[in-house]
């Protein structure tokens, strides 16, 4: 009976060694995806090479830029164009009228994943510099893809990274001056460099920073979508963002559009609602409708 248990054991055994034997062996999405990104790159003489530290990102510095090599404390200003690397569809770049920016180590968030490759590409440039930073599919969207931007599923992204040398406040007015070129409307300048267009000139009580208005607005960023809006607001006016510090050119009754630079308004930060979800971007311009209803010194 043992012998009989034995040859039993024996030929099982030999079963399943022969059908582990002819299981297909399938290649990663990994491999699938640097097996292209490396045909990619050989086709067409890229230079971009596999980052050292095993991200799975590829970089390439297309253009040096100026002045010293970015470090991650220093502060960056950008803009992106994604794309896909195969097929050369654009995704999404940046607005004309707006830009990124943050300190360089923090960097890596881009359209809502962790891109480790900007962060080591911006250490290869100085500022007015370009860069390329690939991103394998399984570190982008995976097999869900953007169905927001129209990404497929398993897409390589193309990301092109272009820096400014100008500082937030000269690239806030650029971006101003296009969205008013755009538009054609002609606003004056104020010395802080909010722009304003005046629809009716009020002859109420003068607006000082220490005055409490009462006001009806609606704010807009510089593509038009509303991101606030009230009637019968009141603040005092040192209490409002530092662009609002216009309005002491003006009297209660004064109706007026102005478009304040980000950093007079909401900053690098931005600026989110009670449950954490972003109403303004960082480095975002900012176009207001305004009716000051009322003022009280």
């Amino acid at each position: 009976m043992l012998k009989k248990l034995s040859s039993y054991t024996f030929l099982l055994i030999g079963i399943m060694v022969l059908l582990n034997s002819c299981k297909k062996e399938y290649p990663s999405v990994q491999s699938i995806d640097d097996h292209k990104i490396e045909d990619y790159i050989s086709k067409n003489n890229v230079s971009a090479i596999k980052d050292p530290k095993g991200t799975g990102f590829y970089y390439q510095v297309t253009t040096q830029g100026t002045g010293d090599f970015y470090k991650n404390t220093d502060s960056v200003r950008y803009s992106v164009v994604v794309k896909s690397l195969l097929n050369g569809t654009v995704y999404y770049t940046t607005p004309e009228t707006s830009n990124l920016g943050t300190f360089v180590g923090y960097s890596s968030q881009l359209l809502g994943i962790n891109v480790k490759g900007m962060i080591n590409v911006l250490n290869q440039m100085k500022a007015g510099g370009t860069g390329r930073v690939i991103i394998p599919s399984y570190l982008a969207f995976g097999k869900n893809g953007y169905e927001t931007l129209k990404i497929p599923n398993n897409e390589i992204l193309d990301v092109t990274v272009k820096t400014y040398t100008e500082s937030q406040a000269s690239l806030d007015d650029k971006h101003i001056n296009l969205f008013l070129t755009a538009n054609k409307l002609t606003a004056t300048k104020s010395p802080s460099g909010v722009y304003y267009i005046v629809t009716t000139l009020g002859t109420g009580n003068q607006i000082k920073l220490a005055s409490t208005i009462t006001y009806n607005y609606t704010g807009r960023i510089l593509s038009g979508l509303i991101f606030d809006a009230a009637n019968g607001a009141i603040s005092p006016l040192v209490g409002l963002m530092p662009g609002f510090s216009v309005f002491t050119n003006f009297r209660q009754g004064t109706i007026i559009r102005v478009i304040i630079p980000s950093v007079l308004g909401y900053g690098a930060t931005g600026t989110r609602n009670s449950a954490g979800v972003t109403l303004v971007s960082g480095n975002e311009c900012l176009d207001f409708d305004v009716e000051v209803t009322a003022t009280e010194n």
